[in-house]
């Protein structure tokens, strides 16, 4: 499953001079990297502890006091835990990461499901003002330059290098986004980046109407295109795909993994095919230009354009506008609807939304180079051959990706009343508040705590990804009960609001140093079928399953831009919360499935809203609390 869901050769054509890429200087990232320490296995006891911690409040008194024999058994000394901690202390010596490889292939290669909805996110952007394609086109040239200047500082190894808590962060996964794509397999995929050949690929992907281009973004001496001249490379895109009733190729990188594994197959016996999707996979990113989406209410806008991002709308629209196995595609309708998506495997949000916020600040300078006057070749169009075969996968892709689309219920909102000012001024944690708020709007509506997923980064460490804050904790739970009880007396509720703030603020600094729980269990698990052994009971039990059923998936993913990330639930009956705290307000996205009549993204996202007013009128409200 992935973090979201456990809470990422080109034809030759006439071209005047080859264009080339600039050339990596090697060595400061190397000797960055090599400094970060590795990441720890947690002790056996602690991890048990804590495990039995974050069950209490989502389990009931039975499955509890079972979960607890199992874990005495399981810890007894020369026992079965002993030893997979032992194995996991041995790989953790032997490997730059115990966890690294595992999680890639157990959260996303090994993952079936689809990609769209299903595991990557989606970004919405501020939008713009354009309405028309030549307003498409020259943002579009923008963002290209935007895109490639950030690529420099990765070419040169001039990225700045990222701080949490005065500790230095592991940059890798800002050398995995670009150059990059998934490869999908029967069984499982692959994830292929070209970035680091000896000849990098100088060229972008450009997608109008479902037909490919390929767009070279370099001169022959290694200089970036000028923006001028990328708008006018675009204008040949565009002239050169009028056409609406091609077959939408891209369609097929939305289906359930195995089906496009097999499908993938069956489609690159053919050469030309196959040397247009690997022109796809080695381009350095793939740039969309939408067609006009339906229109709606500015209200709606927002709810509307999260949907463009993560699925494009259905096969009607612009859903075959795509290679979903892209790992970056930026979108840019002809409405001045923009933002991207990308796939999960290489990478987490916050190295995406690095990048976003520099490409965001570039697009708003104004372009000062002046545009040497070389004649550029013809964007190259990608063909395929389209046989009875690979028009029935496609067929079948549509109908597929239109079930995903009526399924989920996706609404973004912008909570407008306060933002990080409020929790910071009674000295709180704003991410914890949040969460609280979450935790409350979760228990209003249903009555009862459940197992809440919020990511957490292990970039602290070497070839570090994420772990799972718990949210849902003892002290949470009594807060919730405790807000709405009118025979609690108010300075008893800022009390336990308090309380739960700093305890998930506890649990927040336990895993970004390497302390928490889940990756620790899924460590022991994996070793365990890596050993051969059978199945240590306290996996079959059933409240390792409830814990890791997440009716809530969360994660906050702070930009400087007014964006919002958003994402799909990752339980049939759950909801995926996103969110973007700014100083004075916070974008938020709320997603559910329609098939699952308990959940509504909408009225989660009012009870969320209402949860977040009522904890800070309780603060306001009652002066004696030292907060």
């Amino acid at each position: 499953m992935t973090a979201q869901q456990q809470l990422y050769l080109v034809k030759p054509c006439g071209r005047l001079v080859r264009p080339v890429a600039p050339t990596r200087i090697p060595g400061r990232y190397l000797s960055h990297q090599e400094g970060l320490p590795k990441l720890p296995v947690p002790s056996l006891q602690q991890t048990c502890e804590r495990y039995l911690a974050i069950l209490e409040p989502i389990v009931d008194e039975e499955e509890l006091s079972h979960t607890k024999e199992l874990l005495a058994e399981f810890q007894k000394a020369g026992g079965v835990g002993e030893r997979l901690q032992k194995g996991l202390e041995r790989r953790a010596r032997k490997t730059e990461n115990w966890l690294s490889d595992w999680w890639l292939t157990t959260a996303y290669l090994d993952y079936r499901m689809p990609v769209v909805v299903h595991s990557s996110p989606g970004v919405v952007l501020p939008r713009l003002e354009f309405s028309d394609r030549q307003g498409q086109m020259r943002f579009a040239a923008k963002l290209i330059a935007g895109v490639l200047d950030f690529k420099t500082m990765i070419d040169n190894e001039t990225l700045p290098v990222e701080y949490l808590g005065g500790k230095q962060l592991c940059m890798n996964q800002y050398y995995q986004v670009l150059s990059s794509c998934r490869i999908p397999g029967l069984k499982r995929d692959s994830v292929v980046n070209h970035a680091h050949r000896s000849r990098p690929p100088a060229h972008i992907t450009v997608v109008h109407n479902f037909q490919f281009f390929v767009l070279d973004v370099y001169n022959s001496d290694g200089t970036p295109l000028t923006v001028d001249q990328l708008y006018m490379q675009l204008e040949k895109v565009w002239s050169s795909s009028l056409q609406t009733n091609k077959e939408p190729i891209g369609i097929l990188t939305s289906n359930q993994r195995n089906s496009w594994g097999k499908a993938y197959n069956n489609l690159i016996k053919d050469k030309t095919n196959k040397d247009s999707v690997q022109a796809i996979q080695k381009s350095i990113f793939t740039v969309c230009l939408d067609a006009p989406m339906p229109c709606v209410s500015d209200e709606l806008y927002r709810s509307r354009a999260a949907v463009q991002m993560l699925h494009g709308g259905g096969s009607r629209w612009n859903s075959g506008n795509r290679w979903f196995d892209k790992t970056l595609q930026f979108i840019i309708g002809e409405d001045g609807s923009c933002g991207l998506m990308y796939e999960h495997a290489p990478a987490e949000g916050p190295p995406i939304v690095s990048l976003i916020d520099h490409v965001v600040e570039y697009t708003k300078k104004s372009e000062m180079v002046r545009t040497p006057m070389v004649p550029l070749p013809m964007p190259l169009k990608l063909r395929f051959n389209i046989t009875p075969e690979i028009k029935k996968d496609i067929e079948k892709a549509k109908q597929n990706m239109n079930i995903m689309v009526h399924d989920l219920d996706v609404k973004v909102i912008v909570f407008s009343h306060f933002g990080k000012n409020v929790p910071k001024t009674h000295k709180m944690s704003p991410d914890a508040f949040i969460q609280m708020g979450l935790q409350l709007a979760y228990y209003r509506m249903y009555q009862r705590c459940c197992a809440t997923y919020e990511s957490a980064s292990l970039r602290m460490f070497k070839l570090g990804r994420t772990d799972t804050i718990r949210s849902c904790s003892i002290d949470s739970a009594n807060f919730v009960k405790a807000m709405d009880d009118p025979s609690k007396q108010k300075i008893e509720k800022v009390t336990l609001l308090e309380k739960a703030v700093k305890a998930h603020r506890a649990y927040t600094d336990m895993a970004i140093h390497g302390q928490a729980i889940d990756r620790h269990l899924l460590g022991l698990k994996l070793q365990a079928i890596e050993d051969l052994t059978s199945m240590p009971e306290i996996f079959m039990d059933t409240s390792y399953a409830v814990a890791n059923h997440y009716n809530l998936s969360t994660s906050q993913v702070p930009a400087k831009t007014d964006c919002v990330m958003c994402f799909g639930p990752v339980a049939p009956d759950g909801y995926g919360v996103c969110y973007n705290p700014m100083a004075e307000h916070i974008n938020f996205a709320v997603s559910a499935f329609n098939s699952c009549n308990e959940t509504n993204a909408a009225h989660m996202a009012q009870r969320l809203e209402e949860a977040l007013l009522d904890m800070r009128m309780l603060l306001e409200s009652t002066p004696k609390a030292k907060l």
